[in-house]
C-alpha cells in the first residue's frame, strides 16, 4: 500500500510519461500539466492536460487487514481509491490537436500498468509506493452531465477529451493500533451488601 501522497504521484507519472514520450519533432512547443478547474479558463496553447475531478472508493478492495511492519507492529487498514482524470489535447487547430490526443491515448495504453519504479520517480518523493505496488490505468466513459459540469467553467472552449481512471490506489495509515494480550483469567470479586437506614 502506498503512503497519502500517492495521489499526487500518480498524476504526475501519467504527465511525466506522456512528457518523457513526446515525439518533440512533431509536438516541438507541448506542454504537459496537471490542471484545476481555474486552468481551462486560460488554457495552454498545445499540449495534453490531466485533470482530477473524481474520487472514488475502490470498490472491489474494502476491508483490508491491518499492515504490519517487519517489526511486527501494526497499522490501521489502509483505504483504497480510484482517481478518475479527464485528459485533454489542446492545440493551435484540430488536426494538431486529435493527433496529439490520439498520440497521448496509444502512449498511456502502452504504458496501461505503472510499476512502483515509474511511479516513484516524478514526485519529490522516491518511496510513495513499495516495490510491489502497481497502478492500472484505464480508459473509461464519462457521462454527457458529468463532462458539461466539468467544463461549466470554460462553457465557450469544450475541447476533445478522454476519461482515464487509476485503479486501486491503497492510502496507508500511519497510525498504530494498540495490542493486548488475551483474556486468560477472569476474576470476579463478590461484594457484601450493605442495608441503608
Amino acid at each position: 500500500m502506498a503512503r497519502p501522497y500517492a495521489l499526487a504521484a500518480t498524476g504526475q507519472t501519467i504527465i511525466g510519461l506522456l512528457s518523457s514520450a513526446c515525439p518533440r519533432v512533431e509536438f516541438p512547443t507541448a506542454q504537459f500539466e496537471l490542471y484545476q478547474s481555474q486552468n481551462f479558463k486560460s488554457p495552454m496553447e498545445e499540449g495534453i492536460s490531466l485533470y482530477l475531478h473524481r474520487i472514488t472508493p475502490a470498490n472491489n478492495v474494502r476491508n483490508l487487514p491491518p499492515r504490519v511492519a517487519p517489526d511486527g507492529r501494526r497499522y490501521r487498514q489502509a483505504v483504497s481509491v480510484d482517481l478518475h482524470y479527464l485528459l485533454t489535447a489542446w492545440g493551435k487547430d484540430s488536426v494538431k490537436q486529435q493527433r496529439l490526443l490520439g498520440w497521448a491515448i496509444r502512449t498511456l495504453e502502452d504504458t496501461a500498468i505503472m510499476p512502483a519504479g515509474v511511479l516513484n520517480q516524478h514526485g519529490p518523493e522516491t518511496d510513495i509506493f513499495r516495490p510491489t505496488e502497481s497502478v492500472d490505468l484505464i480508459m473509461e466513459d464519462i457521462s454527457i452531465q458529468d463532462l458539461l459540469n466539468i467544463w461549466e467553467v470554460a462553457k465557450h472552449h469544450i475541447q476533445p477529451s478522454v476519461g482515464y481512471a487509476a485503479r486501486m490506489i491503497g492510502l496507508e495509515s500511519e497510525l498504530e493500533t494498540e495490542e493486548f494480550a488475551m483474556v486468560q483469567t477472569r476474576r470476579f470479586q463478590g461484594g457484601q451488601l450493605v442495608e441503608t437506614p
